[in-house]
């Protein structure tokens, strides 16, 4: 009996010794000193077209619009579609100066649906370039005209850099989710892009050129459309450049139901998408010989960084009890070490890019954050939420 547990823990370190040292590897390539980059210009006369879904937006499409559509190049448009909306979010639209359509079909819900409206609607006068933004978000002044310049000068998609910084007067989880979305979409973002050239599309302040946007088949009601098609599109010999100086600000949930609602939906599709795509994009990259199809699978194969220290925490404890009953030490030293690689790296990468944005103190509540995703994971084994829901939105304060 020890003899197979032995066996089986041997097994676990060297699994979950995988997706940490690919973690790592990712912080410490974001940490070497980056080049300025040159940035891509616009030609004159280029024709953009900003794609927002919103459904029951009315909290905070206005403001959004207020901020956007200043930043929108000369001869460029905003389309919002209105999605099986319920409230004023078309009117406060159209009081902004952006055309809005409006789609509603109670049975087919959900972010892809409503994209794939709006391409369907832009194919009569198709633009060269599609930003695509969701409706509570807040872009910088140069955002927009960044990421149609490079996307139509490399004929591929750009995803710009979107984080979710906490308010500096939130609660110590909401601090540990900020940094944990600074992690993934800055940190790992920027290793994995120098790594392998290319990255995954989050779904907001993302640009494709026209050819590529009119492919898309998004109408499918995939919670996490948005990793799916940047999985797709490296599949087909067009994967996704990272472009951080078009930033993209989108706010974290202050009311606890909305973030739980938030967290779920990311943290299922993540898991889903994990499974069942990073063994075939392993198999692809053999095949098709294709080194940066490995990278995206092992970066795929990353769980969520709660759940990764959750994982090496229970491994460590399963891993002394073997010792005491007699088993081999070996599984313990190997589950600690990644421990403190773990710990290391991500204390580096919040010096380097979050010390500013989450306070040393905040890492304190790291283990409350974990045990308060705890359930998440355990919903995604017994009752796995397959369908898109809407995030509860916060009032903008004027």
């Amino acid at each position: 009996m020890i003899s197979l547990l032995n066996i089986l823990l041997h097994i676990a370190v060297v699994g979950i010794c995988i997706p940490v040292a690919m973690f790592c590897l990712e912080v410490l390539l974001a940490l070497w000193p980056r080049r300025k980059a040159k940035l891509p210009l616009l030609s004159p006369g280029a024709r953009v077209a900003v794609l927002i879904p919103a459904h029951d937006e009315a909290a905070v499409i206005g403001a959004t619009l207020r901020t956007l559509m200043p930043t929108v190049p000369d001869g460029g448009r905003v389309l919002v579609v209105a999605d099986n909306c319920a409230d004023a979010t078309a009117a406060i639209v159209r009081d902004a100066g952006a055309k809005v359509i409006e789609r509603h079909d109670a049975n087919r819900r959900g972010k892809g649906f409503a994209l794939d409206f709006g391409i369907r609607h832009l194919a009569g006068d198709p633009p060269d370039c599609i930003v695509f933004l969701d409706a509570d978000c807040r872009v910088d002044a140069d955002t927009v005209r960044l990421l149609a310049a490079a996307a139509m000068a490399t004929a591929r998609p750009v995803q710009g850099l979107n984080l979710c910084d906490p308010d500096l007067h939130g609660s110590p989880l909401q601090m540990i989710s900020g940094l944990a979305f600074r992690f993934k979409n800055l940190i790992r973002t920027s290793g994995l892009s120098r790594l392998s050239g290319l990255n995954h599309l989050s779904g907001t302040g993302m640009a494709l050129p026209w050819h590529l946007a009119a492919q898309l088949k998004l109408a499918d009601g995939n919670v996490v459309e948005d990793m799916q098609l940047g999985i797709d599109l490296a599949l087909a010999g067009k994967p996704a450049s990272f472009l951080p100086e078009a930033r993209v600000d989108s706010p974290l949930p202050q009311q606890r139901a909305a973030a739980r609602t938030q967290r779920t939906r990311w943290e299922h599709g993540h898991l889903k998408t994990l499974l069942s795509q990073s063994p075939r994009l392993l198999g692809l990259a053999i095949v098709r010989r294709r080194l940066d199809l490995a990278w995206l699978a092992l970066d795929l194969a990353i769980p969520p960084l709660a759940l990764l220290v959750a994982m090496l925490s229970i491994l460590i404890a399963i891993s002394f009890v073997s010792l005491l009953a007699g088993g081999l030490a070996t599984p313990l030293v190997i589950a600690c070490g990644a421990m403190a690689e773990l710990a290391i790296t991500v204390i580096a990468g919040w010096a380097a890019f979050c010390r500013r944005q989450v306070p040393l103190v905040a890492l304190l509540a790291a283990p409350l954050y974990i045990a308060a995703k705890l359930p998440i994971y355990v919903t995604f084994l017994v009752k796995r939420q397959q369908h898109w829901i809407r995030t509860q939105r916060d009032p903008v304060r004027s």
